[in-house]
């Protein structure tokens, strides 16, 4: 009896899922052009935060460094009854029990699991939005669920087990109404699905006022219904992966007992960085503020330049076309030294559209909107 071995045998054991390559990897020659530009690159192809963490939220994290004790999955009661208060000064959402809020490692671990946590199985379906973050497709691979991607207004089909709503949009800036909402919610209830909000961008509305799933004019019912919040956007913390859940308790203290047996927790200093983040509404005015300098500058140098730019109501991404297939809008961006995400990265609907960034300095986003008019 032989066996395979060698570099071109199949690896032993079990396989995983099988999931899309991650969509950055095929940027590499775009980005190789961009940096070739005189002047460096202008990389507005991701959401990541460029400006420092605030003061106060690195005091916060450095003042339990010493605590050598494991930190509690649940966070500590200081950090629940600041989201609780944040969501109500913030958002105008009441009701909320600080039982039901728990501390995640960032939102996006969260997205990714969520359906696996929640019991999702071969089978069952996924609904996404049409043009989504890709994270929700991946999650309910890893779960071996079905995905189906639905057209702004369409509401899930039968046999869907998880509803992802976004608004918000990543990576349209597309933001729905309460009505919206409340149909969407609705909807799921009725098939027994549980609806997750991805707000991560709640707090950056320009040309409309973004409102949380759970607020009253969606519903007063929490039942079956999770809103994920990030501070990545708001206080910069993507560094640190802060972000938490909340909402419908049944559903959240299940999440919680799952999350301690399978050690997804958030570290101590972080936990006091939270708090610190969701206690103080100061450094997100001035974050806002931020991001809206930007935006003011490179809205119409895009305009100029002859692309059109659609929804983008909210958030951190300007969603633009020329009219021209996404890979050939991003060539031609890169070959002026700005780097952006194609369209066809949230979705097959987004092949003449790109997703343009906001986050980069003050000085970056003079110069690609500089080159933009060259």
């Amino acid at each position: 009896m032989s066996s395979a071995t060698g570099p071109g045998a199949a690896a032993p054991g079990l396989r995983g899922p099988q999931l899309p390559d991650f969509p950055w990897d095929s940027l590499a020659s775009q980005t190789a052009t961009a940096r070739s530009h005189p002047d460096g690159i202008v990389n507005l192809s991701v959401g990541t935060p460029v400006d420092p963490v605030p003061e106060n939220l690195r005091r916060a994290l450095s003042a339990v460094a010493d605590q050598p004790g494991y930190p509690a999955t649940h966070g500590t009661p200081e950090l629940r009854e600041a989201a609780v208060a944040s969501m109500e000064r913030r958002y105008g959402v009441s009701g909320l029990e600080p039982e039901a809020v728990v501390p995640t490692i960032g939102s996006k671990e969260l997205v990714a699991w969520l359906p696996t946590l929640l019991g999702v199985r071969p089978g069952d379906l996924v609904a996404i939005p049409e043009l989504a973050y890709p994270t929700y497709e991946v999650g309910a691979k890893i779960a071996g669920a079905e995905v189906v991607r639905l057209a702004p207004g369409e509401l899930p089909p039968a046999g869907t087990r998880l509803l992802w709503l976004n608004s918000p949009s990543n990576p349209t800036g597309r933001v729905l109404e309460a009505q919206q909402l409340a149909d969407s919610v609705r909807a799921a209830q009725e098939l027994g699905a549980v609806v997750a909000s991805d707000e991560c961008y709640l707090a950056l509305g320009w040309d409309a006022e973004p409102v949380s799933v759970l607020h009253p004019s969606v519903s007063s019912d929490f039942r079956g219904v999770l809103a994920v919040h990030s501070l990545s956007k708001s206080s910069n913390l993507a560094g640190y992966r802060a972000g938490f859940v909340t909402g419908d308790p049944d559903l959240v203290r299940r999440l919680l007992e799952l999350r301690k047996h399978a050690g997804m927790i958030v570290p101590r200093p972080v936990q006091e960085a939270i708090t610190a983040a969701l206690s103080d509404d100061a450094h997100v005015g001035v974050q806002r503020e931020l991001y809206a300098a930007r935006r003011a500058v490179l809205r119409p140098a895009l305009e100029a330049a002859g692309f059109r730019i659609e929804h983008s109501q909210a958030g951190l991404y300007l969603w633009a076309t020329r009219g021209d297939d996404a890979w050939q809008t991003v060539d031609w961006l890169a070959q002026r030294g700005i780097l952006v995400a194609p369209g066809t990265f949230y979705g097959p609907a987004g092949e003449r559209h790109v997703r343009i960034a906001l986050t980069a300095s003050d000085e970056r986003i003079a110069a690609a909107a500089k080159r933009l008019s060259e």
